[in-house]
């Protein structure tokens, strides 16, 4: 038997398991990167749905209180109380720390939304509790503008975590289901 006919059926062989290596380590890399993407997405989701419903509570609380006094009609009214001030504290901090959350976790177009709304949610309260602004500023633009970056987070978040489409389309209310406006 000549040498090439030894060395060939070897090289065959180790080309072989330096393929085989290859290929594994590929599909390893592969799936440890699936894997660390959709537990980031996970974390992510959490962090945006968590962060969004600290703000809706705030602002359902600011909207009670600007009830109260006499800035909008529906919510049942809240009295600025010390207790009801604590509470509304207590929630602010506890936005606080998810947005921290958040500036690890979310895109930058997420990110600057929820600053944006953290604006919107700040003039909220501040309209809520009656403090003197630069501009004169009505509940109900307020409120609008708090509504549309809220939105506008809910759309770049769902990008963020490649939802496509729309959350959903405006469906007006019907007239008989308004309130009527307060005298």
């Amino acid at each position: 038997m000549s040498p090439t006919d030894q060395i060939l059926p070897l090289a065959g062989v180790a080309l072989g398991a330096v393929m085989s290596f290859l290929v594994s380590s590929a599909t390893e890399r592969t799936r440890w990167r699936r894997q660390q993407a959709v537990r980031w997405d996970e974390r992510r989701l959490t962090a945006y749905a968590e962060y969004a419903h600290a703000v809706k509570e705030l602002a359902a609380r600011y909207q009670m209180i600007a009830a109260a006094r006499g800035l909008t009609s529906g919510p049942v009214p809240l009295e600025p109380t010390p207790e009801v001030l604590s509470e509304v504290s207590q929630l602010e901090s506890r936005r606080s720390a998810l947005s921290e959350t958040l500036g690890l976790l979310g895109d930058t177009e997420a990110n600057t939304a929820s600053k944006s709304l953290d604006h919107c949610l700040w003039r909220l309260e501040s309209l809520a509790r009656g403090v003197t602004m630069e501009a004169e500023h009505d509940w109900d633009q307020a409120y609008l503008e708090f509504r549309n970056a809220r939105n506008r987070y809910v759309e770049r978040a769902r990008a963020s975590l490649g939802v496509t489409g729309a959350a959903g389309r405006d469906v007006a209310w019907p007239a008989a289901w308004r309130p009527a406006a307060r005298p």
